[in-house]
């Protein structure tokens, strides 16, 4: 029966690792969308988004299979119900990866963001790349310490939105309200994306220790 569980848990662990690697390369494919006004990149992360929904719903059946036969308790139950937090927050991700491709296709031909933009989306997409390898990393080898650090990360991603809103709040911003309003939906869905990632990374250190992050001492 340990043997049959311990099965289970290996298939959803490769499940969420599949996972991560899929929003990974979503929003890295969307930047370029969103950067060069590639329309095939941005079609590809539209077209590909049911893919990430469909393993989110694999995981979620596996696990209610899991609870159904074999009734974990303790440190068991705690494995399971994490994994379904991860994908939840894992599947939000590949939503946000095609809210930006979504964008950058709207806009096509002409790039989604203006020159003046595009060096703090290279940076916020950077970063949010960062966190989402970390990620997929860490669900194939867990580690809180290399979890918890992912908090650190979200705020660069936090900063440059802080400087995305400061350039297009300047006086001589020339854009009009319509590219603004762009500009911030987009800084809000890389922010998300890590804000997701940060949840993933708490949901580890509370695998791992069995203390949420809040609590650690």
């Amino acid at each position: 029966m340990r043997e049959e569980f311990q099965s289970d848990l290996n298939e959803v662990s490769r499940l969420l690792v599949t996972m991560a690697e899929a929003v990974r390369e979503a929003m890295r494919k969307s930047t370029i969308a969103l950067l060069t006004a590639d329309l095939k990149a941005a079609q590809a992360v539209i077209e590909r988004d049911h893919e990430v929904d469909e393993i989110y719903s694999q995981v979620e059946a596996k696990v209610a299979d899991t609870i159904a036969r074999q009734a974990p308790v303790a440190s068991d139950l705690r494995m399971v119900i994490t994994a379904l937090h991860i994908s939840a927050d894992l599947e939000r991700m590949g939503d946000l990866a095609e809210h930006v491709a979504k964008t950058a296709q709207r806009r096509h031909p002409s790039p989604a963001v203006p020159a003046e933009l595009r060096p703090v989306f290279k940076g916020m997409a950077e970063v949010a790349d960062q966190m989402a390898e970390s990620i997929a990393n860490l669900l194939a080898k867990p580690n809180a310490e290399l979890a918890a650090k992912l908090e650190h990360e979200d705020d660069e991603i936090d900063e440059l939105e802080r400087q995305l809103f400061k350039i297009m709040l300047d006086d001589d911003w020339p854009y009009g309200a319509e590219t603004a309003i762009d500009g911030a939906l987009l800084g809000r869905f890389y922010e998300r994306y890590a804000d997701h990632a940060v949840n993933v990374g708490e949901q580890l250190v509370y695998l791992i220790t069995g203390e949420p992050v809040g609590d650690q001492s």
